[in-house]
């Protein structure tokens, strides 16, 4: 079994409040989960207006399609314009 394991940092410039940046989250974690069937929270910097952390994670038996998801998530996350993506940490663990 392989776990594959984003961290995210984003910066959300259009967020003037706590619930502008809970607005944009949601629907920015929504959108990935039912694309590619991963798991996707908040994980850190929770109150922060312009600053979220996010992780993304993806359960799978080969190393290749796993990476290939989470890469092909992040491109999505990216291309959403949304959010800036500020930094990102890939970890593949073998079970």
């Amino acid at each position: 079994m392989v776990v594959g394991v984003v961290r995210l940092t984003l910066l959300i410039h259009d967020s003037r409040s706590l619930k502008d940046k809970r607005q944009v989250l949601k629907s920015l974690l929504e959108k990935v989960k039912n694309r590619f069937n991963v798991s996707a929270a908040e994980t850190g910097a929770l109150d922060l207006w312009q600053r979220a952390e996010v992780g993304i994670v993806a359960v799978g038996n080969d190393k290749a399609f796993v990476n290939s998801v989470l890469d092909k998530a992040l491109d999505f996350v990216e291309s959403l314009c949304v959010a800036e993506v500020t930094d990102t940490n890939v970890e593949l663990l073998d079970f």
